[in-house]
């Protein structure tokens, strides 16, 4: 063999021999072929932080296979992506392959073209140990802070918690916002809508002013008290209130109207910039409905498949193929006069701009349309292929000319207003409109005409109507408005992005309430303890320092190891080290204050079992499911009062004249026979879960003391004399006889099954016998006519539908797991 290529990834080595001719051969490294390892830090803190690498057991079988080509190679060529992780890549496959130096080149090209490979093989060069040293400085920053505060959190919070550079940044941005929402106070205002016409004319308005003052509207009021705010109260804007209001509307009914003022202005939109990894992940999620994560997998396939450029990019600059390549589109799609007579040039205005990349667009200098490209890949790759041409194209297009028409309204005291914009060319927007799928509708969506009226025309009042208003608390934030805000701050990298929210709902720090990211009171303990003892390390400007110091350390102006050495032992600010070593209050990092009554605290407390209310000696559970912000004092002292009172009987047990109840506790609804002793609290009641599919409405004396009857005889097994007893245990209903136990499945009735289906049964062969046996733990129900189970495997649990399985996550109990999270599982897995 003459010449090995490698790159990282099985899709992309296909591609790249495409345009190879046969004296190449081109492998893959199936991603990073060495990490620290997962069973200790991994760093040796008193030898400059050195990282002590292996290699896992599933890439050893890669290594072997590369390092057995590149015996026999007369030169190896590392393509891997031109990014701080592709550049790392190649310097440990040059580390562990054990390579000549001679024998070694690095390539690069941002899209997978033949003709940018041919140029990347003319103009090889050495590895850019700059960009490795930065890798390096990132993945052992990124370790010291996992590894050293994610314990403090499982001892100080709950188990399976992690910590993270940036991942503890953003989830702080969330609790803070909803701490917002929390202290917001609701103010109402209100307003009126007029309604006027002209000959076969009308218009509708909204009232500005009174006699001169501007009257409230949301803006004007202070956030936390309710009040206006200082600025209104100085330029005495009028609050209006629903009685002063409905007097207006009263009032002004018959009084004559005129045309106050019209005034024309015309208004230029710019085109957008084409997207970087950011902007594309933002737009991707309004206009597609996709996740950060969902984004970066759909454009990694189809950069891997050639129909884009690299889409891990800060820079918005558009190379002189590409400029020629829209420019060409814009004339022969859309005509002469939607093109600029030069080509127009979006200056990158995020921190840390990787200026040598190239913004994100389709590849090659000919661009494929979407229309052509819809039979070769999946309707998601597509449609977000489609949004990307739409957007390169319509960077290179001339702005948009709009005309904007205020209308003022009066009778002398109030003054009402309207505007309307009518497009007077579309430029850009022929191409690409924001927020829709297709711009041609969008563009009359862009439109609002008015009335051809001029100032003193007479008007009539055809209706005025006093609308009541309340001001809005700051909105949640979306994947696309975090992106927005960690990218302008400075916070990561955009390519880190779609990992880091997926990490942050992974551990259940925050969960999607249809686009909204709202924080979990698990989240709130995790942030207030980090706050309280470790608080630079999540504040938005440290973070943001230390990602312009990896930039640096990236382009040679700062060294790996003073930077680690600032973070981890001092520099301007406590180390990592010094701050490990302090005393963390935990009981005060799980308390969230929501408010008093009569004197005494009301606080919400994030226990190992979940949150609840303390309030004195009173205590009751909450709902994991109640959003933060919906938690008033109200409430919380309601709750408390509720699950204070003793609970009510459904019967008396015949048998042992004991209390039957139905209550709920932390794991769902169950019932209970008899009641605690206060004197020993060792001494529990018999306890037992509903059954899977029951509903507490069904629940009353007679079924409660068939589920307490569990475990029950309900015959004799002939083949062997031994009694057969069924029962609810942890992986669901099961029968047991002598050593003998089966499932029973989710379909049938635990209540209800007979010594004859128990012995069918017993007699069917036990699942997950012979040499590859897979315990059935549990029959979780049926989906589309598919079985699905969680099974026992060599790695340990995991879900299947007979034929798809997706491992069960660490931080999931087997016997909480529900039919709905498995079907989560493996539609993730699916995809």
């Amino acid at each position: 063999m003459a010449k090995l290529v490698i790159v990282e990834s099985p899709t992309k080595a296909k591609t790249i021999t495409k345009f190879l001719g046969s004296e190449y051969k081109v492998l893959s490294s199936f991603g990073h072929i060495r990490d620290l390892p997962k069973s200790d830090l991994g760093v040796d803190l008193e030898n400059d932080y050195t990282a002590k690498y292996v290699v896992p057991t599933t890439s050893r079988k890669h290594v072997k296979a590369l390092k057995d080509a590149a015996k026999t190679a007369d030169e190896v060529l590392f393509a891997t992506d031109e990014d701080r992780e592709g550049e790392a890549i190649s310097w440990h496959l040059a580390e562990v392959l054990k390579i000549k130096p001679e024998k070694v080149k690095r390539i690069v090209f941002h899209e997978i073209t033949k003709k940018a490979i041919e140029h990347a093989l003319e103009n090889p060069r050495e590895l850019d140990m700059h960009l490795v040293d930065a890798q390096q400085a990132r993945r052992i920053l990124d370790r010291l802070y996992g590894y050293e505060i994610s314990p403090i959190l499982w001892r100080k919070v709950a188990p399976k918690l992690s910590a993270g550079r940036v991942q503890s940044v953003a989830t702080r941005v969330i609790v803070e916002r909803e701490r917002e929402r929390m202290h917001f106070v609701h103010s109402a205002f209100w307003d009126i809508l007029g309604n006027f016409t002209k000959d076969e004319h009308a218009v509708e308005t909204k009232l500005i002013e009174i006699n001169g003052k501007k009257i409230a509207i949301g803006k004007h009021f202070d956030p936390m008290s309710g009040e206006l705010d200082d600025d209104a109260k100085k330029k005495e804007v009028i609050l209006l209130d629903e009685k002063t209001a409905k007097e207006y509307v009263s009032t002004w009914k018959n009084d004559e109207w005129k045309v106050e003022s019209v005034e024309q202005k015309p208004i230029t939109s710019k085109p957008p910039a084409p997207f970087t990894t950011s902007t594309l992940q933002q737009e991707a999620a309004r206009k597609l409905g996709l996740s950060s994560k969902d984004t970066m997998r759909t454009a990694q396939s189809l950069y891997e498949h050639g129909y884009i450029t690299y889409m891990r990019t800060d820079s918005t600059l558009l190379s002189e193929q590409a400029l020629k390549a829209a420019r060409e589109v814009i004339e022969s799609d859309f005509g002469k006069e939607f093109l600029p007579e030069t080509a127009n040039q979006h200056k990158t205005k995020v921190k840390n701009a990787q200026e040598a990349h190239e913004a994100i667009r389709p590849s090659g200098d000919i661009f494929t349309s979407p229309k052509d490209i819809g039979s070769k890949v999946s309707s998601g790759e597509a449609a977000l292929y489609e949004l990307i041409w739409q957007r390169t194209i319509a960077s290179q297009m001339l702005p948009a000319k709009l005309q904007q028409t205020t209308i003022h309204i009066t009778n002398g005291v109030g003054v009402f207003t309207t505007s309307g914009k009518v497009i007077e060319f579309a430029g850009y927007m022929r191409a690409y409109v924001e927020d829709s799928d297709d711009p041609e509708a969008e563009l009359e969506h862009k439109e609002k005409t008015l009335p051809p009226l001029k100032e003193g025309d007479a008007l009539n009042c055809k209706s005025l109507e006093a609308q009541s208003h309340e001001t809005k608390p700051p909105a949640r934030y979306t994947e696309a408005s975090l992106i927005k805000f960690l990218e302008a701050n400075g916070i990561g990298r955009p390519s880190t992005f779609a990992s880091i929210i997926g990490t942050i709902i992974y551990r259940e720090y925050v969960h999607k309430d249809g686009k909204a990211l709202t924080p979990t009171w698990k989240a709130f303990a995790v942030v207030q303890l980090l706050e309280q003892n470790f608080s630079h390390l999540v504040d938005t400007s440290f973070t943001a320092e230390m990602e312009d110091s990896l930039d640096h350390i990236s382009r040679g102006e700062k060294e790996m190891v003073p930077f680690l050495n600032a973070f981890y032992l001092g520099d301007k600010e406590k180390g990592l080290k010094e701050m490990l070593g302090g005393d963390i209050d935990a009981r005060k990092a799980a308390t969230v204050n929501i408010g008093e009554s009569d004197g005494k605290a009301v606080n919400l407390r994030v226990g190992r079992y979940g949150p609840f209310i303390e309030f004195g000696e009173l205590t009751a559970n909450v709902p994991e499911d109640l959003v933060p912000d919906s938690l008033t004092v109200e409430l919380a002292l309601e709750m408390v009062l509720e699950q204070s009172k003793p609970p009510e009987p459904l019967g008396v047990d015949p048998t042992t004249e004991k209390n039957v109840y139905l209550l709920t506790g932390r794991y769902g609804p169950y019932v209970q026979l008899g009641d605690r002793d206060p004197e020993d609290k060792k001494v529990k009641p018999k306890m037992k879960s509903l059954l899977p599919g029951m509903t507490v409405e069904e629940v009353d004396l007679k079924v409660a003391l068939a589920i307490l009857s569990l475990p029950r005889e309900i015959g004799i097994y002939e083949k062997t004399g031994e009694p057969v007893v069924v029962d609810l245990g942890r992986f669901g209903p099961y029968l047991k006889c002598g050593t003998e136990t089966r499932s029973i499945p989710a379909d049938e009735k635990l209540l209800e099954v007979t010594i004859e289906r128990a012995t069918e049964l017993l007699n069917e062969e036990k699942k997950g016998r012979g040499r590859n046996a897979k315990k059935v733990l549990k029959e979780l129900g049926v989906d589309k006519k598919k079985t699905i189970q969680l099974l026992d495997g060599k790695y340990g649990p995991y879900v299947s539908d007979g034929k798809l399985n997706a491992s069960l996550p660490k931080d999931i109990k087997p016997e909480e797991l529900t039919l709905k999270k498995a079907l989560e599982l493996l539609e993730e897995r699916k995809k």
